[in-house]
């Protein structure tokens, strides 16, 4: 985690997210890209073309810098490497374009709860961001001094194609030095008995050499609440799942799962895509 995008629109939420990629920065030797999106009236290329002749914007842009040096001399980016990065384009493109220009190893965003990303993450740029990274995508929900997620659950249903991610899961953990509490969820419409439930997570487990984990299944009726009901009942401090593109997430969650993740959980939330 050397290279770490933390897009902001400059919310409590977002400096939230800055807080604790700081910390992290600071303890994998890393360095920050602070992003601002100034968002354009209008699309397609002429609206780039046209952008920095717009006084308009020219006023906004200034101010966006304005606030951007401000924020870069605060105490706890102190030492750190923080280079600002000011786009017109649309928030979830530019995001996704900036990670993938600066070869980032994590995204770190702020949310606020239920009624989405504040501001420039309102709506669909959750879900866009979430399910079509590359890298993983750690969404902070509240004001964390001492960031160390030593209760990590990753919830998935354990099938092939997660192996690729999970690798990424791994590293997550080993960076934080984090249990893994790996956990499949039983629902009424996908019932699999304990017994072969366990030989599932079994199976899957043996393909990698790591220790520090437990497995579990845990009965619900629905996906999206065994996962939050799991957490809460072992007191998690974040949790992990892949996603899987504009396809949903695995054969295990469908629909808006990640979506709704990332706005109900009160918990740091963190995605691989598959």
């Amino acid at each position: 985690m050397k290279k770490i995008l933390v897009p902001t629109d400059f919310s409590k939420s977002a400096e939230n997210a800055l807080k604790v990629a700081a910390q992290i920065a600071k303890n994998n030797n890393g360095e920050i890209f602070l992003l601002h999106m100034l968002e354009l009236p209008m699309t397609g290329n002429d609206a780039l073309s046209v952008a920095h002749d717009i006084p308009e914007l020219m006023f906004f842009k200034n101010a966006a810098i304005a606030k951007l040096d401000a924020l870069m001399e605060v105490d706890y980016l102190k030492d750190l490497t923080v280079t600002k990065i000011i786009q017109f384009e649309l928030a979830f493109e530019g995001i996704i374009k900036t990670g993938e220009g600066h070869n980032v190893d994590l995204i770190v965003m702020g949310s606020h709860g239920a009624s989405g990303f504040q501001e420039m993450f309102i709506g669909s740029n959750t879900e866009k961001v979430v399910r079509n990274s590359n890298v993983p995508v750690l969404v902070i929900k509240h004001e964390d001094a001492n960031f160390k997620p030593e209760k990590f659950v990753f919830a998935s249903d354990f099938s092939d194609e997660i192996k690729k991610p999970f690798e990424k899961v791994v590293a997550f953990a080993n960076k934080f030095n984090s249990h893994l509490h790996l956990v499949n969820i039983n629902t009424p419409n996908n019932f699999k008995s304990t017994k072969v439930a366990q030989k599932i997570m079994d199976e899957f487990m043996k393909d990698f050499d790591i220790k520090n984990y437990t497995t579990h299944i845990y009965n619900d009726i629905n996906v999206e609440k065994g996962i939050l009901h799991f957490a809460k009942s072992i007191d998690a401090d974040i949790i992990g799942m892949s996603t899987h593109g504009r396809k949903g997430i695995s054969h295990f969650f469908n629909g808006s799962i990640s979506e709704d993740l990332v706005n109900h959980a009160k918990r740091p939330v963190v995605t691989f895509k598959i």
